[in-house]
């Protein structure tokens, strides 16, 4: 894993090993974006963008805190999948990182 990512990013690898995907994620928030729209590239079915990770305030139990935020967009192939799907998707995705103890990382 450690080889395929060094490579990918030094545009190193293969054709043969960036075909046959269905999913991408794309960090548009490692250059400062907040929010992005990315396209599908065909024949994948979906791909999710994540935005910058910033402190913002948020509501939390009627109090007021400071927590790291981004947004995250999907897009998606609907002839592949139904909106509702995808929702429910981000909803898990949401889930996991708001139960994740993602702020000693930060």
């Amino acid at each position: 894993m450690a080889d395929l990512a060094e490579r990918a990013r030094a545009k190193r690898l293969n054709p043969d090993e960036v075909q046959g995907g269905t999913f991408t994620i794309t960090n548009h928030g490692g250059t400062g974006s907040l929010f992005s729209t990315p396209i599908i590239h065909q024949p994948q079915i979906a791909i999710l963008g994540v935005g910058a990770v910033q402190k913002r305030p948020v509501v939390i139990n009627d109090a007021i805190a400071i927590r790291p935020m981004c947004y995250l967009s999907l897009s998606f192939d609907h002839r592949v999948i139904d909106g509702a799907t995808a929702d429910q998707f981000m909803t898990k995705v949401k889930e996991y990182l708001e139960q994740s103890e993602w702020e000693r990382f930060l």
